[in-house]
């Protein structure tokens, strides 16, 4: 087996996470660290003879290290023929543990260092992930600038909707999901919506998005709107003959027309749509992107990220149920459970046939 260049790997994310230092041991990272956690790392080993304390800064005896090379290799799937390296033990985060980077080489390529624990008696060696929870999750979505609806800045829950104007998933989302949870939650919920047009297949995105944030420069109202409008007649933007230079041409008019209906500058309005600035666009997107963000319509509901919420079997009651857990989180009780919908029975004699 040959190693990946160690120029053309991925970035290490996380702490522990085998997975994203050395694609090879993705099976290693699973194994070895539900073992070290399961059972190691949790409960000490019983004493053995010839351990010894670990010592920060000193070289591990080549007994030491013989016992952790031969544990890595008993838990996992790394081939025989890779050749392990133990750094010297530095002190952790970990009360009792100190920390000993790892390195695997094979055919002269070696794999980013992979951090380990080892405990200060020498007798467990452990391998956990480490995540940041210091910061909400919610505050991790920025909102900052965005028209809102439903409730105030200060409601427990926020609702952020990276969308696409001219997705057609996201106008059913749109119209069918969103309106829902404003009439069950009220002021307990915001929705707010950040920019991520799929510019490489839908190609009147951009210019939706750059026209939408035109008039929520000037008007909250305004922006919705719009994006009510485009949302239920996107397919009809462009005309029959679906022309990029048509549906433009359309969009830079719904947007003049609904600045006329909410008075606004319309000298100012009009120098915006004609500009087509992308900048702030190109930063929601690079924004998405940092989050993780690759398919529209993605949804953070405090933080929490919502994808392929059409595919569940019951969409609202799949949003319910997190809007919910948010409430709670916030301390704040949701509203009551909605009656069960009330499906007729049709009973179909068995002697019919389709179209009879």
């Amino acid at each position: 087996m040959t190693l990946p260049d160690p120029e053309t790997r991925p970035p290490r994310e996380i702490m522990g996470t085998v997975l994203n230092v050395f694609r090879p041991f993705r099976s290693f990272a699973l194994i070895l660290t539900l073992a070290a956690l399961g059972c190691h790392a949790q409960t000490p080993a019983p004493a053995t003879a010839g351990t010894q304390p670990v010592q920060i800064g000193a070289k591990l005896s080549p007994e030491m290290a013989r016992r952790i090379e031969v544990m890595i290799l008993s838990k996992s799937q790394v081939p025989a023929s890779y050749s392990i390296s133990i750094g010297e033990p530095a002190r952790s985060d970990v009360p009792g543990y100190d920390e000993i980077v790892v390195t695997f080489t094979d055919q002269g390529k070696s794999s980013r260092p992979v951090s380990f624990l080892l405990s200060t008696d020498g007798k467990t060696l452990a391998q956990f992930n480490k995540f940041d929870i210091s910061q909400d999750p919610k505050d991790k979505i920025s909102d900052v600038g965005r028209p809102a609806r439903g409730g105030p800045p200060s409601a427990p829950v926020l609702v952020v909707g990276f969308d696409d104007l001219e997705c057609p998933f996201c106008a059913q989302i749109h119209a069918q999901l969103f309106p829902a949870i404003q009439d069950r939650y009220q002021n307990q919920v915001r929705v707010v919506y950040r920019d991520f047009p799929l510019i490489e297949i839908h190609p009147w995105a951009m210019r939706a998005a750059v026209d939408a944030n035109c008039l929520g420069a000037a008007t909250t109202a305004g922006y919705w709107n719009y994006v009510d409008y485009v949302h239920a007649h996107s397919a009809e933007i462009g005309g029959t003959e679906k022309s990029v230079a048509k549906a433009n041409q359309m969009l830079d008019q719904i947007a003049l027309d609904e600045g006329l209906r909410q008075k606004v500058n319309q000298p100012d309005l009009a120098a915006c749509v004609q500009k087509q600035d992308e900048t702030k666009v190109r930063a929601s997107l690079k924004d998405a992107e940092a989050l993780g963000v690759d398919q529209t319509p993605t949804v953070y509901i405090n933080g929490e990220k919502i994808v392929d919420v059409l595919s569940q079997p019951q969409p609202m009651d799949y949003l319910y149920r997190i809007i919910d857990r948010a409430l709670v989180a916030a301390g704040q009780k949701p509203p009551p459970a909605p009656p069960p919908a009330v499906v007729p029975v049709t009973i179909t004699p068995a002697t019919a046939k389709p179209g009879s």
